[in-house]
């Protein structure tokens, strides 16, 4: 439990800051520095550090980056942290360009579920939001997924007014029709500040409003995963829609989240300052009890709220791709 009676139960792991997409909203053209191979944690760090989290309640992992899978040897970490007997839930995000090469041998190494980042369904447009292109990779993706019966199988779609909120009902129809669970996102800032405008953020009443005008759309259990959304059960359909809400309704107070970046540091919240210096712990010989306190120590630290208006302008903050999406 932390300081307000959340259990924690689950970390977001991003094992790179690196990505093979320059999405607008997330990460600047020319890409980010190269941290350096010393300078961000080795898989056995992580490992060790994952097992070291399930001693003390960590149960459900979810790898994250930049984009995990151009990290190497991704599916010898899944295969590392599935032989940790307390962990029962290993997933994975992905922009979905390499899954279709590796998803076999990622789901033979353990992973269990697969989260794949699709802002629209047309080729221009994604060819514009991400700079790189490779939709019919996405697409894939998805129906690889599929395949593997890596359900549920989550959609995520970053909605952004004037660019792609005009493609909403196709969203959904790929829910009606498959057994996706369609996520939305609601913008927020989280990378390149440059893109950001607040005038472009389409809440998720609004999204909800308009699809009830033309579905029956019924509060749905629990999905299964640890994320925020709140999910709609479509009539007569083989999916389900959800909506992610950070800017426009706080459930922190249902976090049960932390965080380990690629560099080594341990954050309670994606929106808080506070870390702790796992990495330089290790560097120092840190035992797994201390390893531990500092875990602890990390919990304790998390805060009660996010407070997404403060800090993202400040040069020096963390964006999402260097925090783990």
């Amino acid at each position: 439990m932390d300081s307000f009676g959340r259990h924690i139960n689950y970390m977001r792991i991003s094992v790179t800051d690196r990505c093979n997409l320059r999405c607008r909203y997330c990460m600047p053209e020319d890409g980010v520095q190269d941290l350096g191979h010393g300078k961000i944690l080795s898989l056995e760090d992580i490992a060790r550090l994952t097992r070291i989290g399930a001693q003390i309640g960590i149960r459900k992992v979810r790898l994250t980056g930049g984009e995990p899978l151009v990290r190497k040897n991704i599916t010898g970490l899944i295969q590392c942290i599935a032989d940790i007997p307390e962990i029962d839930d290993i997933a994975l995000t992905t922009n979905g360009i390499l899954f279709p090469a590796m998803a076999e041998d990622l789901k033979a190494a353990g992973l269990k579920r697969v989260n794949i980042s699709m802002d629209t369904l047309q080729e221009e447009r994604f060819l514009y939001i991400t700079r790189r292109g490779g939709l019919n990779l996405v697409w894939e993706a998805v129906f690889k997924a599929l395949e593997l019966d890596m359900h549920p199988v989550k959609i995520n779609v970053v909605v952004i007014r004037g660019f792609n909120d005009d493609e909403i009902g196709d969203f959904v129809r790929l829910a009606y029709i498959y057994p996706l669970h369609i996520r939305f996102i609601e913008y927020m800032p989280v990378g390149d500040l440059q893109f950001w405008d607040p005038d472009r953020m389409v809440s998720s009443a609004e999204i909800l409003n308009k699809l009830q005008a033309d579905y029956e759309l019924t509060p749905e259990k629990i999905v299964a995963g640890n994320g925020p959304a709140r999910y709609y059960h479509i009539a007569g359909g083989a999916g389900s829609i959800g909506f992610i809400s950070p800017m426009s309704h706080q459930f922190c107070s249902e976090c049960n989240r932390i965080r380990l970046t690629a560099d080594g540091k341990l954050r309670g919240c994606l929106y808080a300052k506070q870390e702790v210096d796992l990495k330089a712990a290790l560097e120092q010989g840190a035992s797994d009890e201390e390893l531990q306190e500092l875990f602890f120590a990390a919990i304790k630290a998390k805060p009660a709220h996010h407070d997404m208006g403060s800090g993202w302008g400040e040069q020096n903050f963390r964006k999402m791709y260097q925090i783990g999406g």
